[in-house]
């Protein structure tokens, strides 16, 4: 079975909802410190999905020649 690759925005709303667990604090230790691991990993995976959503925006600007590349 191959795993379904989840878009930006599933990961956000997932995120999201680990925050707001994590915030109520009606959580166990045990559980806390699994879903902020996991937390972890979509903020990472969402941080690299937008830098290089940046790249490539800022490649289709300089085609366009209208924006310089960003280093």
């Amino acid at each position: 079975m191959s795993k379904k690759t989840k878009t930006f925005e599933e990961n956000l709303a997932e995120l999201e909802g680990i925050v707001t667990k994590l915030e109520q604090g009606d959580v166990a230790l045990e559980e806390a410190l699994a879903e902020f691991q996991k937390g972890m990993v979509l903020s990472k995976d969402l941080q690299k999905t937008l830098a290089e959503a940046e790249k490539t925006l800022v490649k289709v600007m300089q085609a366009d020649g209208s924006e310089a590349e960003m280093n």
